[in-house]
């Protein structure tokens, strides 16, 4: 197999059937006329094709020079974009599509304040949020979603992250509770009747601590999420234990009383997360900055 021509004997050709002179062709890549024409003579050797020939005035490219000119310069064109920077990520005039998996505790405290940021930057973008499941890790490897958010400790090693905010837990109560007043004590959790949150991670770290302190509550009402969880305290004397984002949140959203939980339950990190592929990926990179900046842990101080 013959050797393959250098990058500058393909410049060499493209400019040359341009100009149609080596003269002008040394000129214009700033290299003497013998060297050019050191160069051209190896490249006829390893085409097998004289592909200029002489005419008054300048050159004439043969029939295999024009054969050839197309696929040089396609190859010529991929290169530069091999060696080239990938371009800024402008958000004003961006008009793409992220996807971010999340938790229905997510869509009400972390999504709003996300969704006005970016309508404020980049109005083109388009959001998309998606649930959290065992496809996770998959998609965020495939790209088929830009990032995900929340306590994912079982999301395997090739998967990046970044912490945003540390949690502990609170209790949600109606403030006209007839037996929670003034405080809310380890006796009175007990005897209360509770709401009990059976999915996301959180809800596992509650279960531990509750079996491994002996405590099991009266359960009036299990939901999957928390959906509708602010009207159902409001109007009724049951009690709720959650994270304090979510509980904070729901509180202020619904004329809500909130209490330290009496029980120690570990605390979580909320992190996001992305596949290493796209740290340098210029929107990606835009988006975990913004998220970053809305919800990092100073910023949550604040």
């Amino acid at each position: 197999m013959s050797d393959l021509p250098e990058t500058k004997l393909l410049q060499l050709f493209d400019v040359l059937y341009e100009v149609r002179s080596v003269t002008k062709a040394a000129g214009r890549l700033g290299q003497s006329q013998p060297t050019i024409s050191i160069w051209l003579g190896r490249l006829r050797q390893q085409v097998g094709d004289p592909l200029f020939v002489r005419i008054p005035g300048g050159m004439t490219p043969t029939p295999r020079a024009d054969a050839l000119i197309g696929p040089c310069r396609e190859i010529l064109a991929s290169l530069s974009r091999l060696t080239s920077t990938e371009p800024a990520f402008d958000p004003a005039i961006a008009g793409r599509r992220f996807r971010i998996c999340m938790t229905d505790a997510s869509h009400i405290t972390l999504l709003p304040p996300l969704l006005e940021r970016v309508r404020a930057l980049a109005p083109g973008v388009r959001l998309e949020a998606a649930g959290i499941d065992g496809g996770t890790e998959q998609a965020l490897t495939s790209r088929d979603a830009d990032l995900a958010i929340g306590y994912l400790p079982w999301l395997g090693g090739a998967i990046a992250r970044q912490e945003l905010f540390e949690q502990d837990w609170v209790c949600l109560a109606n403030p006209r509770h007839p037996r929670v007043r003034e405080r809310l004590g380890r006796r009175r959790y007990v005897a209360e009747g509770h709401v009990s949150i059976t999915a996301g991670t959180g809800a596992t770290l509650l279960h531990r601590a509750l079996t491994t302190q002996g405590i099991e509550r009266r359960v009036v009402l299990e939901l999957p999420g928390f959906l509708g969880l602010g009207a159902i305290i409001g109007g009724t004397d049951l009690l709720a234990t959650l994270p304090r984002h979510i509980g904070t949140t729901l509180a202020h959203g619904n004329d809500l009383a909130l209490w330290p939980c009496p029980l120690p339950v570990d605390q979580f990190e909320v992190a996001q997360y992305w596949h290493p592929r796209f740290d340098n990926e210029p929107g990606s990179r835009w988006l975990r900055d913004l998220v970053a900046e809305l919800f990092g842990s100073v910023a949550t101080a604040g």
